[in-house]
């Protein structure tokens, strides 16, 4: 008897201290299953609702086909240099975005900080789409779709049902549309102004607290769980593109949407304007300055091959953007056929194509439930790839900086709910009457091609000019087992920051105010507010700089070439630091040992 009772406490006794050497272990920070989860990973955060509502608009505005041609121009001379760069750097350091420059260029770690604070900003305000394609899906499931006649409570006197007979008639300037009068008037409930914030909408924060639960719960495992889910959330919305576009090219109509869609304008090239529209988009779409493809990336094994990886997704990023433009187009032509108005009167970019032009013309369609499910699971999932991704960004850069805080049992899953939370009631406020204005100002100011422009420039004066174009071609031969092309150093060096700051130069003499809807002026308070948003990030870059210059012993002089000083820890293997053009005396400085002695002993840690 007391044999068995000193062996069941012997037993219990074990089992608490396993417990406890779980939870006061440090956890492996993963690794994806296979190169197949990172290539959905990015290609689900690339192909996301710019690719549906913004490209097509583009090239149809800018002069169709003629478009393409800065496009391309732009991927291949800033958008692909720069993907690869982002990618590799995550890659050879498997750090997140902050602590990844801390081993490049310690100078520069306040392009990290703004990073996150641009994909912050993202993921508070991008997911309220989700919560509009929420609603509107559920609202599908009806006898009839709300947004197709006028005989609804929300509706006015105004409100006209358009079909062939009466498109002309019966259209006056007061006129509006079954489905304008759904998305203002029972979506959103929209006020007079942004000073008008007005009282929540309760259906559209059921619908965002939803979004925010299914990214908590794939996200919560890290990419143990984010590669899982990805293998459907990646590739079911081109089911629903292939399926969309098969309906939309088979209706009347439609070719002439396609032909409106791709009839090149060359006389349009020579518009600025549509040059800059290209570097935005091609920024803005492949994830650049975001943080994002440094975080997957750092999940990679150290010899995969991401050269070849951002061939691949960049190929499969822009092929999206196009093939979207055919399911969009087709659509908006069979409208303009059952309307008989022209194109430019049917055609619209943004919130107003996915919620206001699209479900218009479903309506018009036979079945239009089964149709509108199918288009409004596709928005979800497509702002659900992103979603996840910029979580998992966030989560990456916050475990790698702390790792002995955050990387044990449960911590990780704690720190994702406060995260969620947070994010959550700071939406709150987008989901009000007055939050559309508040949402279009954050997407103009802060997460607008200025910002990423201005980013990509430091970027490439940090590694292309500091670090070393040549250093890092020798870190990405160390990982792939070959050179990239020589015209990507040329890229880093020369022609991706020139381009870029061009086109935020040229974006500065073209300012104008943002105009809700093209028509609606906002208050000077609300400029101020965009404008210190979008600074503030940028801002970050210098004045972190500052701090770490005012923080370290020694000169000015010394603690500058002290933080140009890379200090590269792979997998366990250490590269000593190394001349640059800003620090040719390898000896330690007091600088040095004061930097060596703090940050150096951080970095020892957390690697």
């Amino acid at each position: 008897m007391e044999g068995q009772f000193l062996k069941g406490n012997s037993l219990e006794m074990a089992g608490q201290d396993k417990s406890l050497v779980k939870k006061t272990q440090l956890l492996d920070r993963g690794q994806w299953g296979n190169k197949l989860e990172f290539l959905l990973a990015v290609a689900g955060t690339l192909v996301g609702l710019g690719n549906l509502w913004r490209f097509p608009y583009l090239c149809y505005k800018n002069g169709g086909g003629a478009f393409l041609i800065p496009y391309v121009l732009f991927l291949l001379f800033c958008g692909i240099p720069m993907f690869l760069l982002e990618t590799a750097m995550g890659q050879f350091t498997s750090q997140g975005c902050i602590t990844c420059w801390r081993h490049f260029c310690p100078l520069f770690e306040g392009i990290g900080y703004a990073t996150q604070l641009v994909i912050a900003y993202a993921a508070v305000s991008y997911i309220v789409i989700q919560a509009w394609a929420f609603f509107y899906l559920f609202s599908s499931f009806s006898a009839e779709i709300p947004w197709a006649s006028c005989g609804n409570t929300w509706n006015t006197e105004f409100c006209i049902e358009f079909d062939k007979t009466n498109a002309s008639s019966n259209w006056t300037a007061n006129a509006t549309t079954p489905a304008t009068e759904f998305w203002e008037r029972r979506v959103l409930g929209i006020s007079q102004g942004i000073d008008e914030i007005g009282s929540l909408r309760w259906e559209l924060a059921l619908c965002l607290l939803l979004a925010w639960i299914l990214c908590y719960f794939c996200v919560w495992k890290g990419v143990r769980s984010t590669g899982k889910v990805v293998y459907f959330t990646a590739t079911f919305p081109y089911v629903m593109l292939v399926v969309l576009l098969v309906r939309g090219v088979t209706l009347p109509g439609a070719m002439d949407g396609i032909a409106f869609y791709l009839y090149p304008d060359p006389t349009r090239l020579v518009d600025p304007q549509v040059w800059m529209d290209a570097g935005a988009q091609v920024l803005f779409s492949f994830g650049i300055c975001q943080g994002s493809l440094t975080a997957l990336g750092s999940y990679n094994q150290f010899n995969n091959d991401c050269f070849k990886d951002t061939f691949i997704l960049c190929l499969v990023n822009g092929a999206s953007s196009f093939v979207a433009g055919f399911a969009i187009f087709s659509v908006l032509g069979f409208m303009s056929y059952e309307q008989g108005l022209p194109i430019s009167e049917v055609a619209a970019s943004g919130p107003g194509l996915a919620f206001i032009a699209y479900p218009r013309a479903v309506a018009m369609m036979p079945f239009p439930q089964l149709w509108s499910i199918c288009f409004f699971l596709m928005v979800i999932l497509l702002g659900a790839d992103t979603q996840f991704v910029s979580l998992e960004c966030l989560m990456t850069t916050v475990t790698d900086m702390f790792p002995t805080v955050f990387r044990r049992a449960y911590r990780r899953e704690l720190l994702l709910l406060c995260l969620c939370s947070v994010c959550f009631l700071l939406g709150l406020l987008l989901v009000t009457e007055g939050g559309l204005y508040f949402l279009q100002l954050f997407d103009h100011y802060v997460c607008s091609g200025n910002n990423l422009l201005l980013l990509s420039v430091c970027q490439s004066i940090a590694i292309g000019w500091i670090y070393g174009a040549d250093r890092l071609f020798d870190d990405i031969e160390e990982m792939v087992g070959y050179r990239p092309w020589s015209i990507m150093k040329y890229c880093w060096l020369y022609i991706t920051p020139t381009v870029c700051l061009a086109t935020f130069i040229f974006s500065l003499l073209r300012y104008k105010p943002l105009k809700f809807n093209k028509t609606y002026v906002y208050p000077t308070w609300a400029y101020a507010l965009g404008w210190c948003l979008g600074l503030f990030c940028v801002l970050l870059v210098p004045l972190w700089t500052i701090f770490k210059l005012t923080r370290m012993k020694g000169t000015i002089g010394q603690n500058l070439r002290q933080l140009c000083r890379p200090e590269i820890k792979t997998h366990g293997k250490a590269k000593q630091p190394e001349q640059c053009p800003l620090n040719p005396d390898n000896s330690l400085t007091p600088a040095a040992n004061e930097y060596k002695a703090n940050g150096g002993a951080e970095m020892e840690m957390q690697m």
